[in-house]
């Protein structure tokens, strides 16, 4: 019998008939493994913890005709700070609908893997700020698919900022404050030096040192127009979810 063992995290829960679950898994080696969890639903089954929305898991999957079946599953993180708080839940379902979209099956997301987990981490167990934890993922998860935008230096001159920059959405990176570059995309947002050394940051900090900082109001407040306008122009969607939170 062909069974695969693996770790990975759950990003999408069906319910399929009463007790059941088809699961998405997201995986370092793999992508996104979809598979069935019998009984899943059932408060005693051994299989209802692992298979819940946000846990991440060591799985054993067993491999049928159509479909990957869950064995058995032991849980490594729950995350419970965040499925039982619903801001930070808000801004974990806004991750988990960018991924659905983004990771293929079958492909290695090592990266995006870390990222997510990472990124849970941090709203789950730190006081770092959730919005921007968000925003550091938005544009890390970009540049992982390979949509970074140019930060090192104007793409326009490949001059340096000593004046300030402009942000680019249609040249996808930063412009210098040069007139004749500035002609080049008059749209181009102007950016404070504190935004565009966050953005600077999270485009290229190894992964360690990704979350170690910390950024005022106003900086947040652009990295948002810009990280948020970034992800709907190179994915082409807009992501809603966090819309709810305006209600709260």
């Amino acid at each position: 019998m062909a069974y695969l063992r693996i770790k990975g995290i759950v990003i999408k829960q069906v319910v399929f008939g009463e007790a059941d679950l088809i699961i998405t898994v997201l995986t370092s080696t793999r992508g996104k493994i979809t598979a069935f969890a019998k009984n899943a639903k059932r408060p005693r089954s051994r299989l209802s913890a692992g298979a819940q929305l946000l846990c991440y898991s060591d799985f054993v999957l067993f491999k049928g005709r159509d479909i990957y079946s869950v064995n058995s599953c032991e849980v490594i993180e729950p995350f419970y700070n965040i499925r039982n708080d619903i801001i930070k839940l808000t801004y974990a379902a806004h991750m988990l609908d960018i991924i659905n979209d983004s990771v293929q099956e079958n492909q290695p997301a090592n990266k995006v893997l870390q990222l997510f987990l990472n990124s849970l981490h941090m709203i789950a167990n730190t006081d770092k700020s959730p919005e921007l934890v968000v925003r550091i993922f938005e544009l890390r998860l970009l540049t992982i698919l390979g949509y970074a935008p140019h930060v090192k230096n104007c793409i326009v001159c490949g001059g340096d900022f000593k004046e300030g920059c402009n942000f680019s959405f249609n040249k996808c990176g930063f412009i210098c404050k040069n007139a004749t570059c500035i002609t080049e995309d008059k749209s181009a947002l102007d950016i404070m030096k504190g935004t565009a050394r966050t953005i600077n940051h999270i485009v290229l900090a190894p992964i360690k040192e990704l979350f170690n900082f910390d950024v005022s109001p106003e900086v947040l407040k652009e990295l948002k127009i810009v990280s948020s306008k970034y992800l709907r122009d190179r994915l082409e969607k807009d992501y809603t979810k966090l819309d709810f939170l305006k209600i709260l």
